[in-house]
């Protein structure tokens, strides 16, 4: 399998679809996007690693990488190898001694992993054309792109409510939302911190 490389571009939550989040990864070099829609809890444990969030106690995919660290197991990359029916099929591909082995996973888990590991993500051109999203030339906004994949416009509540504390404000609320183990709350906060000081 020749193997196409991906980042991650956007994260999102859907109001009216409880429980789902769309994360959209974008092929490196290329224009083509793939949107994988993934569960509350790895949305999460994606968000704080992306956010460079501390939580107060390590989540799972933290102890995973923890447990890796001390008996010398390295996740090199992440490889998206199969699509069947909607569903993505994903390894991990890990060393340790030298020796390497490939573990199956869960997309999102196996995201959740190599992120921590700073590895790569790959997958195959016959997924990329199969489930990718071609942006044209007008290029949509990459929000847009996580919106259509809910195929909905995503409510702003909660943006529209934290616009209208202040920096110190907002400060706080973060801190308290990390405090209470609300990821998701805290990751809109520091998106309304860094637009406002950006």
């Amino acid at each position: 399998m020749e193997k196409i490389k991906l980042e991650i571009v956007g994260l999102s939550y859907s109001q009216t679809q409880s429980g789902a989040y769309a994360l959209v990864l974008s092929e490196v070099g290329g224009n083509r996007r793939l949107p994988i829609i993934i569960g509350g809890f790895e949305a999460q444990a994606i968000a704080i690693e992306l956010e460079k969030m501390v939580p107060t106690r390590p989540l799972t995919h933290d102890l995973f990488k923890n447990f890796a660290t001390t008996f010398n197991i390295e996740v090199k990359e992440v490889i998206i190898y199969n699509l069947d029916e909607g569903i993505f099929f994903s390894k991990l591909v890990c060393e340790q001694n030298g020796q390497v082995v490939e573990i199956d996973a869960r997309t999102s888990d196996a995201i959740a992993i190599g992120i921590r590991f700073n590895c790569d993500i790959y997958t195959s051109e016959d997924i990329l054309s199969s489930a990718g999203i071609l942006l044209d030339e007008s290029a949509m906004e990459e929000e847009d792109l996580i919106n259509e994949s809910f195929g909905e416009e995503e409510e702003a509540e909660t943006g529209s409510s934290l616009e209208t504390l202040t920096i110190d404000q907002l400060e706080a609320e973060l801190n308290q939302a990390i405090d209470n183990e609300d990821y998701e709350l805290a990751s809109r906060i520091r998106d309304e911190i860094n637009k406002r000081q950006s």
